[in-house]
């Protein structure tokens, strides 16, 4: 199989995906009922769909893009995860698309001998997660993993579908209102909601209490948090980018409008940053001092690479000429941008999209400076190989479809996971527990599990990194659950989290546990007549909702002994 072939419409399904039951958008009628209305069709949006559906529940997910998934898709992130990832720390259904993917690369990739036959395939050999693949076969998978449910009649995908409104009565939400370019707008009933938008869209039109930005120390009795609370402080975003390096060849793209700002900007950062921002110097995330990073394509450097690190596509993996170069994605610290929050009191709509403009000058302006002006190993200048792949991505100048976004607005949840739960140094300095010794907070009505350092980057306040150490957690169900609205569950980083502990909840399969939960409470709270908020704090149906859970595969304790 050639690789235009596969960019351009190889992918399984692909065609029948668009042509069936997945519509490009909510056409045919004003108005569409269901049992479940999950809108947001990101990693935990597509979890949330999977488990509403398994369990019988008719259900309409909506996505903004032409593309579900997400970080995984449509952002163009490979997924960051956990060091016990292989064997232990997510769902089944989590599993079941990580094995997927890798069956798809050998099922219709013409993969080396050695490749094709490790059962821990990682397609782009990046070292920022054991699985680095192109967002097109993640595409491909969560496609697949739906499609049952599509065929049945269960699920009706509206792509390229927005939220604008909601009509609540009391303590209910009674519809969404979504809207398309192509049907205009159509009303969404359901018995029950999941927000699993990356912006938490729903969460004002549904007046449903909720925060944005960082809390005060005083709020949260974060040791960490700021000493003044503050709406505005929200982490960078990034607009990520798809590269090859074909050396000899010259694919330098035209000067991005807002090179003369962006080439010189030196981030008013506190504590400082290194720099520039167009460097191969940045502030390192823990200590916040001066770090160096190397960027070979050639990969002759010795040391760190960032070439290698989300690299989707090792082209050594695969028959000679499948790929001219290995392909790498940008998401890195130089195309981070946090000079002005997405959401917050007072950001228009025509600001937001000023922004996210901006954004993505960003990521073209770095290109660009590594195209033309950035220091290379061998003491020349530039790199004009550097090939923006816009046929993996298939965005926006030549970007990802849309951008990374770390932080959402969270409900005022039924319980709030806080550093006090997770921190490992303010654990161990509340529980006089050694390093070795020390977990994090039990939760009685754990769904699930995670792991991943409090890791925010920049923000958008002028604050640099904080990077903290996390143990291992568990998802509490009470942070899924609004502390007024009955029939809305959070189903992404939107749950009941602070602006610290979003740091380590915002990652690809705590995103995918989240949903999934989500999705398997409002199917259990439909068969039982019951509410979300019952469910929690009714002992017996918690250990039955639970059971379904562990049945389900989910795993919701860490073993004492972490699995290798």
């Amino acid at each position: 199989m050639q690789r235009r072939d596969f960019v351009r419409g190889g992918l399984v399904a692909a065609g029948w995906w668009a042509a069936g039951g997945f519509s490009r958008a909510a056409e045919g009628g004003r108005e569409r009922e269901a049992d479940l209305v999950v809108v947001g069709g990101g990693v935990g949006g597509c979890a949330a769909a999977l488990a509403a559906c398994r369990a019988g529940l008719r259900v309409i997910l909506t996505e903004e893009t032409d593309w579900i998934g997400g970080q995984l898709t449509s952002q163009s992130v490979p997924p960051d995860e956990h060091p016990w990832i292989e064997s232990f720390g997510c769902t089944r259904s989590y599993r079941q698309f990580r094995d997927g993917v890798r069956q798809y690369y050998r099922d219709h990739f013409p993969l080396q001998g050695e490749a094709r036959s490790n059962p821990r395939l990682n397609p782009g050999n990046g070292w920022v997660s054991r699985l680095c693949h192109e967002p097109r076969v993640a595409l491909a998978v969560l496609q697949q993993m739906l499609a049952p449910h599509v065929a049945s009649g269960r699920l009706k995908v509206l792509l390229r579908t927005r939220p604008v409104a909601a009509d609540v009565e009391g303590d209910r939400v009674r519809t969404v209102t979504v809207e398309s370019a192509e049907a205009g707008r159509v009303v969404l009933v359901g018995k029950y909601f999941v927000d699993a938008t990356e912006l938490g869209d729903v969460l004002p039109m549904a007046q449903v209490e909720h925060v944005i930005g960082a809390e005060s120390r005083k709020d949260t009795g974060e040791p960490n948090a700021p000493e003044v609370g503050d709406p505005m402080d929200q982490q960078a975003v990034t607009w990520c980018f798809a590269m090859d390096h074909l050396e000899g060849e010259d694919h330098v793209i035209s000067r991005p409008e807002r090179w003369d700002f962006w080439n010189a900007y030196v981030p008013p950062l506190k504590p400082a940053w290194s720099g520039k921002l167009l460097s191969w110097d940045c502030s390192d995330p823990i200590s916040l001092g001066k770090r160096r990073i190397g960027f070979d394509p050639l990969m002759k450097m010795a040391g760190l690479n960032l070439w290698s690190y989300r690299r989707i596509a090792d082209a050594g993996l695969f028959v000679p000429g499948t790929y001219r170069s290995g392909v790498t994605v940008v998401n890195w610290p130089q195309n981070d941008y946090w000079l002005a929050p997405l959401i917050g009191p007072g950001v228009t709509e025509a600001q937001r999209q000023e922004r996210l403009k901006d954004a993505r000058q960003v990521s073209l302006c770095l290109l660009y400076w590594m195209q033309t002006e950035a220091p290379r190993p061998d003491g020349g200048t530039g790199w004009k190989g550097l090939r923006l792949r816009d046929d993996v991505t298939d965005g926006p100048d030549g970007l990802a479809k849309a951008v990374y976004i770390r932080e959402a607005r969270r409900i005022q949840a039924e319980v709030t996971v806080t550093e006090l739960h997770v921190g490992t140094d303010t654990r161990m300095k509340a529980t006089g527990k050694s390093r070795e010794e020390v977990t994090a907070e039990n939760f009685a009505d754990s769904v699930g599990v995670g792991a991943y350092r409090i890791d925010l980057h920049p923000s958008t306040s002028g604050r640099n990194y904080v990077d903290l150490g996390s143990l291992p957690f568990q998802i509490p169900l009470g942070a899924l659950i609004p502390k007024r609205v009955e029939n809305l569950l959070a189903g992404c980083k939107n749950l009941g989290v602070t602006h610290l502990t979003n740091g380590c909840y915002r990652l690809h399969p705590v995103e995918w546990n989240i949903g999934e939960a989500a999705g398997a409470l409002a199917a259990f709270c439909v068969d039982r007549k019951q509410v979300p908020r019952k469910v929690r704090n009714d002992g017996k149906l918690l250990g039955d909702f639970q059971q379904r859970l562990r049945n389900q595969g989910f795993e919701l304790e860490w073993p004492r002994t972490r699995p290798l």
